[in-house]
Protein backbone atom coordinates (compact mmCIF):
# COMPACT_ATOMS: atom_id res chain seq x y z
CA UNK A 1 0.00 0.00 0.00
CA UNK A 2 1.57 3.51 -0.94
CA UNK A 3 1.68 5.79 1.97
CA UNK A 4 0.01 9.52 1.74
CA UNK A 5 2.14 11.74 4.09
CA UNK A 6 0.66 14.58 4.39
CA UNK A 7 0.95 17.95 6.77
CA UNK A 8 -1.08 20.26 8.94
CA UNK A 9 -0.46 23.23 11.09
CA UNK A 10 -1.52 22.92 14.07
CA UNK A 11 -2.92 26.37 16.10
CA UNK A 12 -2.24 26.04 19.54
CA UNK A 13 -6.08 26.72 20.37
CA UNK A 14 -7.25 23.92 18.03
CA UNK A 15 -4.14 21.34 19.68
CA UNK A 16 -5.59 22.48 23.31
CA UNK A 17 -9.74 21.61 21.43
CA UNK A 18 -8.44 18.27 20.16
CA UNK A 19 -7.45 17.68 23.90
CA UNK A 20 -10.09 18.67 25.38
CA UNK A 21 -13.09 16.78 22.58
CA UNK A 22 -10.43 13.63 23.26
CA UNK A 23 -11.23 13.67 26.93
CA UNK A 24 -14.68 13.27 26.77
CA UNK A 25 -14.56 9.86 24.34
CA UNK A 26 -15.61 7.34 25.70
CA UNK A 27 -12.92 4.90 27.04
CA UNK A 28 -13.74 2.26 24.80
CA UNK A 29 -11.91 4.19 22.01
CA UNK A 30 -8.60 2.54 21.18
CA UNK A 31 -5.94 4.93 21.59
CA UNK A 32 -6.70 8.14 23.15
CA UNK A 33 -4.81 8.72 25.61
CA UNK A 34 -1.85 8.50 23.74
CA UNK A 35 -3.07 10.85 21.10
CA UNK A 36 -3.87 13.20 23.78
CA UNK A 37 -0.07 12.53 25.24
CA UNK A 38 1.23 13.40 21.92
CA UNK A 39 -0.96 16.45 21.07
CA UNK A 40 -0.08 17.47 24.55
CA UNK A 41 3.68 16.95 23.41
CA UNK A 42 3.71 19.19 20.76
CA UNK A 43 1.76 21.92 22.34
CA UNK A 44 4.89 22.04 25.30
CA UNK A 45 7.54 22.06 22.12
CA UNK A 46 8.49 18.41 23.83
CA UNK A 47 8.10 17.26 20.38
CA UNK A 48 7.77 18.43 16.69
CA UNK A 49 6.07 16.35 14.71
CA UNK A 50 2.95 13.53 15.41
CA UNK A 51 3.07 10.78 12.37
CA UNK A 52 -0.74 8.78 12.49
CA UNK A 53 -1.25 5.61 10.35
CA UNK A 54 -4.45 4.75 9.94
CA UNK A 55 -4.67 0.44 9.71
CA UNK A 56 -6.56 -1.26 7.47
CA UNK A 57 -9.28 -1.26 9.17
CA UNK A 58 -9.63 2.51 9.32
CA UNK A 59 -8.50 2.35 13.22
CA UNK A 60 -5.53 4.86 13.99
CA UNK A 61 -2.13 4.08 15.41
CA UNK A 62 -0.02 7.05 17.34
CA UNK A 63 3.29 6.72 17.15
CA UNK A 64 5.39 8.33 20.11
CA UNK A 65 7.27 5.02 21.46
CA UNK A 66 10.76 3.67 21.24
CA UNK A 67 12.20 2.35 18.35
CA UNK A 68 14.97 -0.31 18.47
CA UNK A 69 17.07 -1.55 15.71
CA UNK A 70 19.78 -3.37 16.39
CA UNK A 71 22.05 -1.51 18.78
CA UNK A 72 20.38 1.21 18.32
CA UNK A 73 17.36 2.69 20.16
CA UNK A 74 14.73 5.54 19.21
CA UNK A 75 12.56 7.40 21.62
CA UNK A 76 10.28 9.33 20.07
CA UNK A 77 9.05 11.27 23.79
CA UNK A 78 12.21 12.36 24.49
CA UNK A 79 14.19 12.99 21.20
CA UNK A 80 16.84 10.47 22.45
CA UNK A 81 19.08 8.49 20.38
CA UNK A 82 21.02 5.72 22.07
CA UNK A 83 23.67 3.13 20.26
CA UNK A 84 25.32 -0.01 22.47
CA UNK A 85 24.52 2.31 25.45
CA UNK A 86 26.10 5.80 24.13
CA UNK A 87 23.94 8.80 23.71
CA UNK A 88 23.95 10.20 20.17
CA UNK A 89 23.33 13.54 20.04
CA UNK A 90 21.13 14.41 17.04
CA UNK A 91 19.80 18.10 15.57
CA UNK A 92 16.07 18.33 15.53
CA UNK A 93 15.67 17.71 11.38
CA UNK A 94 18.26 14.65 11.33
CA UNK A 95 16.03 13.09 14.81
CA UNK A 96 13.16 13.60 12.20
CA UNK A 97 14.72 12.07 9.29
CA UNK A 98 15.72 9.21 11.91
CA UNK A 99 12.66 8.44 13.05
CA UNK A 100 10.72 8.74 9.86
CA UNK A 101 12.81 6.08 8.66
CA UNK A 102 12.91 3.75 11.03
CA UNK A 103 9.27 4.11 11.68
CA UNK A 104 8.65 3.32 8.57
CA UNK A 105 11.52 0.84 8.64
CA UNK A 106 12.15 -1.91 5.15
CA UNK A 107 10.14 0.87 3.14
CA UNK A 108 12.31 2.53 0.41
CA UNK A 109 11.82 6.65 0.22
CA UNK A 110 12.68 9.02 -2.47
CA UNK A 111 14.41 12.04 -1.43
CA UNK A 112 11.25 14.40 -1.91
CA UNK A 113 9.15 11.61 0.23
CA UNK A 114 11.35 12.50 2.86
CA UNK A 115 11.59 15.95 2.59
CA UNK A 116 7.31 16.20 2.46
CA UNK A 117 7.64 13.70 5.46
CA UNK A 118 10.20 16.19 7.53
CA UNK A 119 10.00 19.69 6.47
CA UNK A 120 7.09 21.76 7.94
CA UNK A 121 6.03 24.86 5.66
CA UNK A 122 7.74 27.27 3.24
CA UNK A 123 11.36 25.32 2.38
CA UNK A 124 13.07 24.69 -1.16
CA UNK A 125 13.20 21.18 -1.97
CA UNK A 126 17.17 20.16 -2.93
CA UNK A 127 18.05 16.66 -3.37
CA UNK A 128 21.67 17.23 -1.95
CA UNK A 129 19.98 18.85 0.88
CA UNK A 130 18.41 15.49 1.99
CA UNK A 131 21.90 13.59 1.16
CA UNK A 132 23.73 15.54 3.38
CA UNK A 133 21.59 15.16 6.38
CA UNK A 134 21.52 11.56 5.49
CA UNK A 135 25.41 11.31 5.48
CA UNK A 136 25.85 13.93 8.71
CA UNK A 137 23.33 10.96 10.17
CA UNK A 138 25.54 8.15 9.21
CA UNK A 139 28.48 9.87 10.52
CA UNK A 140 26.42 9.82 14.02
CA UNK A 141 24.73 6.69 14.27
CA UNK A 142 26.84 4.01 11.95
CA UNK A 143 30.32 1.96 13.32
CA UNK A 144 31.55 2.50 10.01
CA UNK A 145 29.48 5.32 7.83
CA UNK A 146 31.42 3.93 4.91
CA UNK A 147 29.60 0.82 5.08
CA UNK A 148 26.14 1.45 6.53
CA UNK A 149 24.14 -0.71 8.50
CA UNK A 150 20.97 1.20 9.24
CA UNK A 151 20.27 4.07 7.12
CA UNK A 152 20.77 1.99 3.32
CA UNK A 153 21.20 3.72 -0.02
CA UNK A 154 18.99 2.18 -3.07
CA UNK A 155 20.65 3.41 -5.77
CA UNK A 156 18.53 5.30 -8.23
CA UNK A 157 15.58 5.07 -5.89
CA UNK A 158 16.48 6.90 -2.47
CA UNK A 159 17.18 5.86 1.19
CA UNK A 160 15.46 3.02 4.24
CA UNK A 161 16.09 2.25 7.52
CA UNK A 162 17.26 -1.62 7.22
CA UNK A 163 14.48 -4.18 7.82
CA UNK A 164 17.20 -6.77 8.98
CA UNK A 165 18.85 -4.79 12.12
CA UNK A 166 16.07 -5.91 14.50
Amino acid sequence: MKKKIGFVSLEPSLAQWLVEKIKTAPASVSGKQEFSDAICALIHNESTSLMIELSESGQSDVFFDVIQCGGLSIDAKTRRVVRDGEEIFLTPKEFDILYFLARNRGEVFTKEQIYQAVWVGEYLFDDSNIMAFIRKLRKKIEPNPDAPEYILTIWGIGYKMNDRNQ
